[in-house]
């Protein structure tokens, strides 16, 4: 029989032959690294028979497909051991996930560290053995006789929810046999390596009417050099936890009275501010007006939007003098107002509106994480009405824009995704086609790669989604374009065409930072604090080496002040070493130290961050070279 790669060249293979006889036929090295295999689009297993015309591509561990299939593999993996360990063990669910994989138990044992090593040491024999994973198909029927016979309650509330004629497949190995739809590894010997890193509870399919169950979370790779490598980055990233990073450096705090509610130190809007005229002056040079939207606005108006039959849930709601209002958890109708409070022409298109606009949305307790999960936080969103010939040119522009943006923060690899229609919309289904297209076509024109996320959507609009990676090479979504065909028009919006007619725009929604707070957290972690000068909250400090320079010191300071540098005097009363290891520590990026010979010929000893050379400057070169810095925004030596 005769198959087709992915280049669209025919391999020659044996009636019966499998994707992994396919690899071996290709090459050794890509039959040693596949994991499975898509055949015609469909994720397989690699020792499923191939038919007569499938295109076949070989799946390796280094693609998020691979990486799927590998750790759903060591999911079964961890329950096999786990089951051998402690026998009363109820097996649930056991999925891969971004990073790694997870399965949740029903045990009385409580697991501890301890339980974790034995189970890294049974999983270890099991590979050992290179045991094989077989696939069967079931019934129904046989499926709840199997598990039933096992006890396995969980799995059989799962089958007896499924249609009755469904036929379900399991996966073998050894003694144990759990219901997947796979595809899986071929045998068990594929998982060199293994880490259990943490246990928390959760309860059976989330509701908290059912038990609580034991969530083992674990990580594995096809060598040990991946693990290790992977366990320092988990460390790094400890290190450079926002949370931890925004107490050191008193940026900010969350506090009991206002759960989910970011409170900002002075350090803290020292560098939100940084962020906001940063943008701001990016916003005036590319042509947006910034505008500003009330927090509270009648429900009527959520009702027009789409926002309340789709977003509800997410929404805080009062009462004002009998009438119902909510708290605004989006800012675009607000934008869809001022563009409506006047007549508008083809010539006034297209509009540009930028508003950093404070929302509320709310957030189940649970899921509330620093900066980057909160109830209450600032978008910086813009809004752009256009003509439908202008759409493509100002996607393309917005697409330059984020990318600029992130390039200065010191983001250089980005990855494109563009959400189609959900489930849920709003909207004509043809519109939705057109402003997708639009979206796709400015892209290719741009030779810029995107992956497609179907049914993710705005429930108004397809949208463009910026992932941004940061030095730990963790993946960051954080921008978006969305075209919108439907929010003008049921906010009845129109400008005067060339014709004379009265002509709905076309709406595009635009965020660069996303949330501001969560924008923020990534930044700390992405710098570990270490800001570049012109975002640092503390930018200088002077350090007098003894009670007779502190007079002089200050006069620095002072002068520093003066020309914009965000400076201050170290007056304590500790030895000079102490004050620059302090210093170091604090994260301040130029250390200014002064005595009396400095004071004498008007001077400075520059000591930046991290670089051991002290240098003498007059006060006028140091401010230039500081001034230059800041101006250029010039990122860390690693960063650039």
């Amino acid at each position: 029989m005769k198959v087709l790669l992915p280049d669209q060249s025919e391999r020659e293979l044996p009636d019966g032959a499998t994707a992994i006889d396919l690899a071996r036929a290709i090459s050794e090295g890509l039959a040693r690294h596949a994991v499975a295999a898509k055949v015609n689009g469909i994720l397989r297993d690699l020792t499923r028979p191939l038919t007569q015309g499938d295109t076949v591509e070989i799946v390796k561990f280094d693609s998020p497909e691979g990486k799927e299939v590998f750790w759903h593999t060591s999911a079964h993996i961890m329950a096999q051991a786990v089951k051998a360990l402690y026998p009363d063990v109820k097996i649930a669910i056991g999925p891969s996930i971004d990073n790694g994989f997870y399965y949740d138990f029903d045990t009385q044992t409580r697991f501890s560290p301890e339980d974790f090593e034995k189970i890294e040491a049974k999983m270890r024999e099991i590979v050992a053995r290179k045991a094989p994973i077989i696939r069967r198909e079931l019934s129904k029927e046989e499926a709840v006789r199997l598990f039933d016979g096992q006890g396995e309650k969980y799995k059989v509330e799962l089958i007896r929810e499924l249609p009755d004629s469904d036929v379900l497949s399991v996966y073998t190995q050894e003694d144990f046999t759990d219901l997947c739809r796979g595809p899986h590894l071929p045998h068990t010997g594929m998982v060199k390596s293994v880490k259990i890193l943490s246990v928390a509870g959760a309860y059976w399919r989330g509701s908290e009417k059912n038990p609580m169950l034991q969530r083992l979370y674990a990580i594995s790779y096809p060598d040990n050099k991946d693990l290790k490598e992977y366990l320092h980055l988990l460390e790094e990233a400890k290190r450079r936890d926002h949370r931890i990073i925004g107490k050191e450096l008193d940026l900010f705090s969350f506090h009991e009275e206002g759960p989910g509610f970011p409170f900002f130190h002075p350090n803290g809007m020292i560098l939100y501010n940084a962020m906001m005229d940063y943008m701001r002056g990016e916003l005036f040079t590319r042509g947006y007006g910034e505008v500003r939207t009330p927090i509270i606005l009648n429900e009527a108006l959520w009702h027009t939007s789409g926002h309340y039959e789709n977003f509800r849930e997410n929404m805080y709601f009062t009462e004002i003098d009998e009438t119902k209002y909510a708290v605004k958890p989006m800012n675009c109708p607000g934008g869809l107002l001022i563009y409506r409070s006047q007549l508008r022409s083809y010539r006034d298109l297209p509009l540009r509106q930028a508003e950093f606009g404070l929302v509320h949305r709310h957030e189940l307790s649970g899921v509330l994480h620093g900066l980057f999960r909160v109830r209450s936080f600032t978008q910086d969103d813009a809004h752009s009405f256009c003509t439908p010939g202008q759409l493509p040119g100002e996607i393309d522009a917005m697409v330059d824009f984020v990318l600029d943006v992130y390039r200065t923060f010191g983001f250089s690899e980005f990855e494109l995704f563009i959400a189609t229609r959900p489930a849920k919309f709003i909207g004509h289904p043809e519109d939705w086609d057109r402003a997708t297209d639009t979206l796709k076509r400015t892209l290719e024109d741009k030779k810029m790669a995107y992956k497609i996320k179907a049914g993710e959507g705005a429930f108004y609009g397809p949208k463009i989604e910026f992932n941004i990676k940061d030095c730990l090479k963790r993946n960051w979504q954080c921008g978006t374009i969305q075209v919108d065909f439907s929010m003008p028009k049921r906010f009845e919006l129109e400008y005067i065409a060339e014709d004379g007619k009265a002509t709905t725009p076309v709406m595009v929604h635009r965020a660069i930072l996303g949330s501001i707070e969560r924008f923020l957290g990534i930044v700390i972690e992405h710098f570990a604090g270490d800001f570049p000068l012109w975002l640092s909250p503390r930018q200088a400090v002077v350090i007098p080496v003894s009670e007779k320079s502190l007079s002089y010191a200050k006069e620095v300071t002072t002068l520093c002040r003066a020309q914009g540098i965000r400076c201050e005097t170290d007056t304590r009363a500790e030895t000079l070493q102490k004050k620059i290891r302090d210093n170091e520590v604090a994260r301040i990026p130029y250390m200014l130290v002064v005595g009396e010979k400095e004071a004498a010929d008007g001077t400075v000893s520059v000591r930046r961050r991290k670089v051991a050379e002290q240098r003498k400057l007059r006060f006028d070169e140091m401010v230039a070279e500081m001034k230059t810095e800041i101006a250029e925004r010039k990122l860390p030596r690693e960063l650039k």
